[in-house]
């Protein structure tokens, strides 16, 4: 018998070997930042989730707190993971000044906001968040402090601000030395708050354990400071991950800050685009990959940016949509399409998935209503991101644009040996057009709709899209029996069962 469990255990293992593909060299390599999807998160208006600390908040008051805490992005991160988020973007926890809601009114830089919660809580989020595979970035603000920041009245730090002025021009000086709405502005090229900036940011990756920091407002801050800072962040650790914020249309302009080792910036160059091409039906995607190969030209990793639709600062897309008579729903769909599959890091604001309604600062700060879910636009995000996490091709493929055809564009992405195409009508017509450049024996397997596309008897790979909608294509061997597996797996336990037949018959006869 001992025997027989061998020879079980090798077939077994036969079997196993021939179930298992070979490992890609995505694996070997690891996971890197363009592989994530990030959902963004203003912590005060997420979700409350520890009443006890909801002093002084006012749910009607827009400028006020709404009682969003840590503990509430706690309870949220299981349908984050199910709706295929593998990271989340927080607004600023730190300490900040009365109705600095945001979190970018920081009177206390390496303290809790105690509306959030506390160190613990922090740490317990980070920590919760891992458990899912789940990667944390914090908001990190090193251009300006809260409005009444102790400083000001410190006559030993009066030199830790620069002098009080105005930004009304583009002029670099002005835009690094003004205060920025009003805040007062430090002075980065003084010894004292360079270091005490450093080890702030130390403090934050040491005591939770995060991932990265999104940089707030870095236009505003010397360059030299920004080198200085990337320096020391990444010699804690050489994987940490570093956004920037460089609120500019130019890439060549967003590049200069590239130099300075930041790894990725939110995509402003194509934030507007995107919201124009998709508010309404008949506007041309040729711009969005005009953008793109922009980006490609100026930029060393531009399949590192950070694209959105919408963020804290700005109209919400539902917002524009419904401004321009459109149908709301249809819109996000078909932006969010183009968002998962063109190169770049998704990043999701909070509440895309209800969908959100709102205008502008404050307006697109509401409180998330769970309540409210919209399980069409739900169940497309979730689709999106099943499909984003498990074809290479959709996260680091090479793109290019195939076909254009007024507002229809079908795009491809490569990626060793996987080959995509993302069709997007944004045309109120059907779109029926034929895939270029494909061999005979292929198919099309369509993975938002099941469309199927096989080869024509005139050779053709002949895709046909209705109005407003996308299909995403992966392309295959064309189906057929395939009898090797099922004809191994007959032989391997057939040839097992004879066996044990036979000792069993010889076992009788002893």
């Amino acid at each position: 018998m001992k025997k027989v469990l061998v020879i079980a255990a090798v077939f077994s293992l036969i079997f196993l070997s021939i179930q298992h593909a070979p490992i890609s060299a995505e694996e070997i390599e690891g996971r890197t930042w363009q592989d994530e999807t990030i959902y963004f998160i203003m912590v005060d208006r997420f979700n409350n989730g520890n009443f006890n600390n909801d002093f002084e908040v006012h749910p009607d008051d827009p400028y006020a707190y709404h009682g969003g805490d840590l503990k509430g992005i706690i309870k949220r991160l299981d349908d984050l993971k199910e709706l295929g988020f593998t990271a989340i973007w927080l607004t600023p926890i730190m300490d900040n000044e009365e109705k600095g809601y945001h979190g970018y009114w920081i009177s206390d830089f390496q303290n809790v906001e105690e509306h959030f919660g506390t160190l613990e809580d922090a740490k317990r989020l980070v920590q919760e968040a891992h458990n899912r595979d789940i990667k944390v970035i914090l908001d990190f603000v090193v251009n300006h402090t809260g409005y009444n920041h102790p400083w000001l009245n410190d006559p030993e730090k009066k030199d830790w601000f620069h002098q009080e002025a105005s930004i009304l021009s583009s002029n670099q000086e002005n835009l690094e030395k003004g205060w920025l709405a009003g805040l007062p502005d430090l002075a980065q090229e003084n010894p004292e708050v360079e270091q005490y900036l450093l080890d702030t940011a130390e403090f934050w990756i040491t005591e939770l354990g995060i991932d990265g920091f999104r940089l707030d407002t870095v236009k505003h801050v010397p360059k030299s400071f920004w080198e200085k800072f990337v320096d020391h962040v990444k010699s804690l650790d050489p994987d940490f991950y570093l956004l920037g914020e460089v609120w500019s249309s130019n890439p060549k302009y967003i590049a200069e800050y590239e130099q300075t080792g930041i790894d990725s910036f939110v995509n402003y160059p194509m934030y507007e685009t995107l919201v124009n091409t998709f508010k309404h039906p008949g506007q041309s995607l040729d711009v969005l990959y005009t953008v793109w190969k922009r980006n490609e030209t100026f930029l060393e990793r531009p399949e590192l940016l950070g694209n959105f639709i919408d963020n804290h600062d700005n109209k919400r897309f539902i917002r524009i949509a419904i401004e321009n008579q459109q149908h709301p729903r249809t819109r996000l769909k078909l932006a969010l399409t183009y968002l998962y599959t063109a190169p770049g890091i998704p990043v999701i604001y909070q509440g895309t998935e209800i969908p959100m309604d709102g205008g502008e600062d404050p307006d697109n700060r509401r409180m998330v209503n769970f309540a409210a879910q919209d399980e069409e636009i739900r169940n497309h995000i979730k689709r999106l991101g099943e499909l984003r996490q498990t074809n290479p091709a959709l996260r680091r493929g090479d793109y290019e644009q195939v076909i254009q055809d007024g507002a229809f564009s079908v795009f491809k992405r490569t990626y060793q040996d996987q080959t995509m195409f993302i069709a997007i009508n944004n045309d109120t017509e059907l779109k029926v057009a034929s895939i270029p450049g494909l061999p005979d024996g292929l198919q099309l397997q369509g993975l938002l709709h099941e469309d199927l596309v096989k080869q024509t008897n005139q050779g053709e790979y002949k895709i046909a899209i209705k109005p407003e909608t996308s299909e995403i294509y992966l392309v295959e061997q064309e189906e057929g029996i395939n009898w090797l597996l099922p004809g191994l797996i007959v032989v391997v336990f057939g040839g097992f069962a004879l066996f044990v037949f036979y000792v069993s018959r010889m076992q009788k006869k002893e």
